[in-house]
């Protein structure tokens, strides 16, 4: 299965993983096809992404659009149970019984006055974040929808203990490993644009808020815990909420790259929450970080997946059609930045083969391993996802990966431990695996393959937790 790519790549087959919408299987034993599962590989993997990209003959437009679907994989004593279930938000069980779309969206603007008067659907499709009692599944713009922890019932939203309705939480919280605090934020839009941070402890109820003020609606995905500090890097997209209000773009369309405005990088305080002075630098946007953490020398220093510009963006929402004409790709970059001058020490890229999906070893402390999804080398950029797995040591400055066939799309990886999980999907048998391989044997073949009964599309973001 690891075979090397031919010298005439195979057009790609990604595309057929999420044409048709994800079909829900119950809880049920796993097929092992290859290998061993690791015996102390003791706990649960949970994926979130979109599961439908289609009702009717409608498509949705955007790949951030889709209904999101959740899959869950318990190991125990050698041996495994999952099952995938939709997360049952209002807006996927209205849309069920009237067999159409009717919201708006991150990528697509509900037509008519009834489109304007519903909003926007909270899709629930980004993340996933384990607590002790239940799993929440995760979006940008809204309150996280909670589920039960083994089968995936759909419990239904929850305000985390603040009260507010429509709680503004994103999809990337961070977890002090040492605490179990844990941050995140949202943007609130209203009378006033803000960022909301929050505080939880580990159970998830948020303890301690704050607002900061914004002179504009910016674009904000994920931000970095690094010890001391929540850092955010606001990149220059800026988004005009008039035609939005009067329902005449979507989100993505009422977004403008405006490169002359530069990078803003905020620094908070995780103590107190409050902000420091805003540091202008250069221009470039980012999905998403990796590792942060404080150095020797008082210094933070940032892993982030960057792009030269915006045309991520147009890149992703081909994907919800099965098909991409862009080449796009971020590196991985490490930032220094000095808090006491208020400036941007170095910017520097680390790793220049493509990727994205960063998952370092350790959280807010320095480490020595970072793990990629990656390009497949050779592979047509246009129209290929990231189809290989890296490791980056910063010891030896060194990057090892899968080699996979040209039809094997993995997703995200998930570190545990010794070990590498994700979800595979094979385009040629239009089937997908759990796959697990040892953390430093990447080139290696798996330990372990798992046949999962149905497929589940190329999706975003995941997690484990440990029994």
């Amino acid at each position: 299965m690891n075979a090397a790519t031919t010298s005439q790549p195979a057009p790609p087959t990604w595309g057929r993983s999420n044409v048709e919408p994800a079909m829900e299987f119950s809880m049920q034993p796993l097929r092992i096809l290859a290998g061993q599962i690791p015996i102390r590989l003791q706990g649960s993997f949970y994926r979130n992404g979109p599961g439908r990209l289609i009702r009717g003959a409608q498509t949705m437009g955007h790949w951030f659009d889709g209904d999101g679907a959740v899959l869950a994989v318990h190991f125990a004593d050698g041996r495994a149970r999952g099952t995938y279930r939709y997360v049952q938000t209002a807006g996927y069980v209205a849309e069920s019984e009237a067999d159409r779309l009717l919201y708006s969206n991150y990528g697509m603007a509900a037509p008519g006055l009834r489109g304007l008067l519903r909003g926007i659907k909270n899709v629930a499709n980004t993340a996933v974040l384990a607590l002790p009692d239940q799993l929440l599944a995760l979006w940008e713009g809204g309150a996280p929808h909670a589920l039960d922890l083994e089968d995936l019932t759909t419990i239904g939203l929850t305000d985390l203990g603040t009260g507010q309705a429509k709680l503004p939480y994103s999809a990337h919280p961070k977890v002090d490993p040492q605490t179990g605090e844990i941050f995140n934020f949202g943007v609130a839009i209203g009378a006033k644009i803000a960022i909301h941070l929050y505080q939880s402890d580990r159970t998830g109820q948020i303890s301690r808020n704050r607002s900061i003020p914004l002179p504009y609606l910016p674009l904000i995905h994920d931000f970095a815990f690094a010890g001391k500090y929540l850092v955010f890097c606001i990149s220059p997209v800026r988004i005009k909420m008039l035609p939005i209000l009067l329902n005449q773009k979507s989100f993505s369309e009422a977004m403008q790259w405006q490169p002359h405005l530069g990078t803003q990088i905020l620094l908070i305080d995780r103590e107190t929450l409050e902000p420091l002075p805003v540091i202008e630098t250069d221009t470039w946007f980012q999905w998403h970080f990796g590792n942060g953490h404080v150095n020797a020398q008082g210094q933070v220093v940032l892993e982030i997946v960057r792009y030269e510009d915006f045309q991520t963006n147009g890149f992703l929402q081909d994907v919800a059609t099965g098909q991409t004409n862009r080449a796009v790709a971020g590196q991985l970059w490490q930032l220094i930045i000095n808090p006491q001058r208020q400036r941007v020490v170095s910017n520097t890229c680390i790793v220049n083969r493509g990727c994205e999906f960063p998952v370092s070893t350790t959280v807010g402390l320095p480490g020595r391993y970072t793990y990629l999804s990656v390009q497949k080398l050779g592979g047509n950029m246009t129209q290929e996802l990231l189809g290989d797995i890296a490791r980056y040591d910063y010891q030896t400055d060194s990057l090892i990966s899968t080699n996979l066939s040209p039809h094997l799309y993995p997703s995200e990886p998930i570190w545990v431990q010794d070990w590498v999980l994700a979800t595979v999907y094979n385009g040629q048998q239009h089937q997908s695996e759990v796959w697990i391989w040892h953390g430093d044997q990447l080139p290696e073949e798996p330990l372990c393959r798992l046949q999962l009964p149905t497929v589940i599309p190329i999706g975003f973001h995941g997690t484990w937790r440990a029994r």
